[in-house]
């Protein structure tokens, strides 16, 4: 790994433009920095100083186009700058929440560009529409606060939402109505509450990462009964530990699948503490979207193969939480943004290494707060760097 940027404090969000081209990075020093990544590059492009922060930036988003950037934070405001041109436009979008103690923990902009999707911490979905420069619904979605939200697919018009009540749902934006807040589908299976979600972009497949220490992939032509939807929510019910100062409690690490269940696989090797930890599809162009990358509490970069479920690759360089990942959509390159201050770039070499840390091992890795990592055999070794450099 290659530390191309350091930062004094927690860095939380990094992510590319669609084109690959520039690179952003979200700091709890209330800082957003822009990077200019083509042909290889890493070049500051610019500073912002972002506006109405409470306690941290907590996530971002590019705009379809890639000329503006959102950003939000525990305001009542979504917040939005320009990446080209000199003069900058830093504009506030007031979202009208009914409490004033308020955070979209999740935020995207439609395809059409048109509207700004968002997840609260008062369990709604929200929608902004750009046109009218107004909110324009305001959904009852989730028993909890609502952790993610994603378009399914380019058209905008599935979207998924993930929440603290354990549920992803599936909601069509053609049907939303405050009056009628009803999914057209739920998707049950994990025992704690949901962290992050996406999307494979086909509008059949998704991802979610959760605090039961779980990635498990979905899809939506198989939901979910109201028998499984009831077994997770009593199962996230009778959670008592809190994920961001506490250790993994052992029952939270379920080794069976709740009854009903209906996820295609489950992922398990990677720490979720602390923050709401972030995992992907590996990009459509340059791996057929064979993988899932996913950041972890220990400070690592997990890899693993969406077909046979096995971790192909874990490393560990940072040295505190890896809360958000991002590879490059057409080069083989991939950035760590972690609680440690800095952004790491790795470079994928297309190997497929075979690791066996169990979920145990990590847990137990966490909860003694061990810096030395296990032995591991020459030959495997030089696998793993076979896959990144």
């Amino acid at each position: 790994m290659k530390r191309v940027a350091s930062y004094h404090n927690k860095a939380f969000c990094g992510q590319f433009s669609e084109t690959g081209n520039i690179f952003l990075t979200a700091c709890q020093d209330q800082f957003l920095r822009v990077y200019d990544t083509e042909n290889g590059k890493f070049k500051k492009r610019k500073k912002v100083a972002a506006r109405d922060v409470g306690w941290s930036i907590v996530d971002t988003a590019f705009s379809p186009d890639g000329n503006f950037v959102i950003y939000s934070s525990w305001s009542e405001f979504i917040h939005m700058f320009n990446i080209y041109g000199e003069q900058e436009t830093h504009m506030a979008l007031d979202l009208r929440p009914a409490d004033r103690r308020f955070c979209l923990f999740s935020l995207k902009f439609s395809n059409d560009n048109k509207e700004i999707l968002g997840g609260a911490n008062d369990g709604c979905i929200y929608v902004y529409d750009r046109e009218v420069a107004d909110r324009t619904l305001r959904i009852n979605a989730h028993e909890d606060d609502v952790n993610c939200v994603t378009f399914a697919d380019q058209s905008s018009h599935i979207l998924y939402s993930g929440g603290d009540d354990g549920l992803v749902k599936v909601w069509d934006r053609r049907m939303l109505s405050e009056l009628n807040p009803k999914p057209v589908g739920v998707l049950a299976g994990h025992c704690d509450g949901i962290t992050h979600i996406d999307s494979k972009g086909d509008a059949r497949y998704l991802i979610s990462n959760c605090k039961d220490q779980t990635i498990k992939l979905w899809d939506v032509r198989h939901l979910s009964n109201e028998a499984a939807q009831e077994q997770t929510r009593h199962a996230t019910a009778s959670q008592n530990w809190d994920y961001r100062w506490q250790s993994i409690p052992r029952r939270s690490r379920p080794k069976q699948s709740l009854p009903g269940d209906s996820s295609v696989m489950t992922y398990r090797g990677h720490c979720v503490l602390h923050t709401l930890v972030r995992s992907y599809f590996s990009p459509l162009y340059s791996t057929g979207q064979r993988y899932i990358v996913s950041g972890c509490a220990t400070g690592s970069l997990v890899v693993y193969d969406v077909l046979t479920g096995k971790k192909v690759a874990r490393y560990k360089e940072h040295r505190s939480c890896l809360r958000d990942v991002a590879w490059h959509p057409t080069e083989n390159t991939i950035m760590s943004t972690s609680w440690d201050g800095s952004i790491g770039c790795w470079q994928y070499q297309g190997g497929n290494p075979d690791l066996d840390d169990s979920p145990d091992m990590l847990a137990a890795k966490m909860d003694a707060k061990e810096t030395s990592r296990p032995r591991r055999s020459l030959r495997l070794r030089n696998n793993r760097r076979g896959f990144f450099s």
